[in-house]
């Protein structure tokens, strides 16, 4: 990025306030990388601080009990709140016993930080990429709707704008209308590290096709069959409504619908990874479909029962890349995984900090139609794809 550039984006007169990065334990590795870009660019602008990360803690007791605490003031500031909520690798000592961090334990978190800012900050926004309770995203009988009462209490302690990723159900925002709340899903940045990392990919309709791996998932991968103009089939799963298990009614069955897959490159995307049961099965019924190359994509690839499956799918030729984000934490044997490849998303948050701070519409960052035409283009070109440096978004 040019010096003009970011002259022009980060002029001090038109940021709402300066800004203060917190990011909670958990998310310091994204923290980190997004503090990065910040100070990159602020610095052609003669910003003279060395950071924009506040350093913050939240102690506990030996009985469990615990407070947040800021290490330096933020009044008056912009602040952005980064927290990964699914990070288990987290602990903390509970009565002597070491006791691994859930997500209602980094969501207290999260709102201990917010009540130690004591209201002095200008705005608090939070980046929460998995979204806190997103997977109950209906009720069902009589159940809880935990998603949609934590973004109204975050809304009442004085929480101004949510932004998250790939959000389960999005519609949740229903729950606080009066709230600024971006669901940004980055198909750019996934597209990118597709194309930079699967060699001899030819996307036309004779050789790659877009598969939904049920119907939830059917309009994320409607998106990029729409965008690479490709063929897009989809399974759905027939479910045993008779019994319950692990909270959820059984699948007994995958069935397929869409045109023929044989031959061709199949690229399933999905929000998540849980135990991947689920994923694993579409590629097996691919397989036997007589599909070529196998390519998974989840936003947020936790893989709750391990990686022993996955691994043994590979080795057997059923997968040949799971794609992920680094939205969330991603344990070390995921990331040593040869057949893994991680995405880095700490540069789009980046840019949509400074849209947010500089109050300027975020819908040319979070519209990403321009940029994956453009990248089609030089792929489609063949010019050994080296992909430049993104231009920064003319946000005026």
């Amino acid at each position: 990025m040019s010096a003009k550039q970011n002259e022009l984006v980060f002029k001090k007169k038109r940021q709402v306030a300066p800004v203060s990065l917190i990011a909670l334990e958990g998310a310091s590795e994204l923290g980190n990388k997004i503090n990065d870009h910040l100070l990159k660019w602020w610095g052609d602008t003669g910003f003279k601080g060395d950071t924009f990360l506040i350093r913050n803690e939240c102690p506990r007791f030996s009985s469990g009990d615990a407070k947040g605490i800021l290490r330096k003031s933020i009044r008056g500031d912009d602040v952005f709140i980064v927290v990964d909520v699914g990070n288990y690798s987290c602990t903390y000592t509970l009565f002597g016993e070491t006791n691994h961090m859930s997500p209602d334990d980094h969501f207290q978190d999260l709102k201990r930080i917010i009540q130690a800012a004591g209201g002095k900050a200008h705005r608090i926004n939070v980046i929460m990429p998995i979204l806190y309770g997103g997977r109950q995203h209906r009720r069902n009988y009589r159940e809880s709707l935990d998603c949609a009462i934590a973004l109204q209490e975050l809304e009442s302690m004085g929480v101004k704008n949510i932004i998250t990723f790939d959000a389960h159900d999005s519609r949740v925002c229903n729950a606080v209308p009066l709230m600024g709340f971006d669901n940004i899903i980055p198909s750019y940045q996934v597209l990118k590290a597709l194309f930079r990392r699967v060699k001899n990919l030819k996307i036309d309709k004779k050789h790659f096709m877009m598969v939904s791996p049920d119907e939830g998932a059917l309009n994320r991968n409607m998106y990029y069959a729409s965008v690479l103009g490709v063929d897009l089939g989809m399974f759905y799963k027939r479910r045993d409504y008779s019994m319950i298990i692990n909270g959820r009614n059984p699948i007994t069955a995958h069935e397929y619908l869409g045109d023929s897959v044989k031959n061709k490159d199949i690229f399933i995307s999905d929000d998540i990874i849980s135990s991947g049961e689920s994923m694993l099965e579409v590629a097996y019924e691919l397989k036997k479909r007589h599909a070529s190359r196998i390519l998974v994509y989840a936003t947020y690839p936790i893989f709750t029962n391990g990686l022993e499956k996955f691994e043994k799918a590979y080795k057997e030729g059923i997968i040949d890349f799971v794609f992920g984000t680094n939205l969330t934490y991603r344990s070390p044997a995921l990331l040593n995984s040869e057949w893994y490849c991680d995405v880095d998303i700490s540069k789009y948050i980046a840019y949509l900090i400074a849209a947010l701070n500089h109050d300027i519409s975020t819908g040319r960052v979070i519209d990403p139609h321009l940029k994956i035409k453009s990248l089609m283009k030089r792929f489609n070109k063949n010019d050994d794809f080296i992909v430049k440096t993104e231009e920064l978004v003319k946000l005026h």
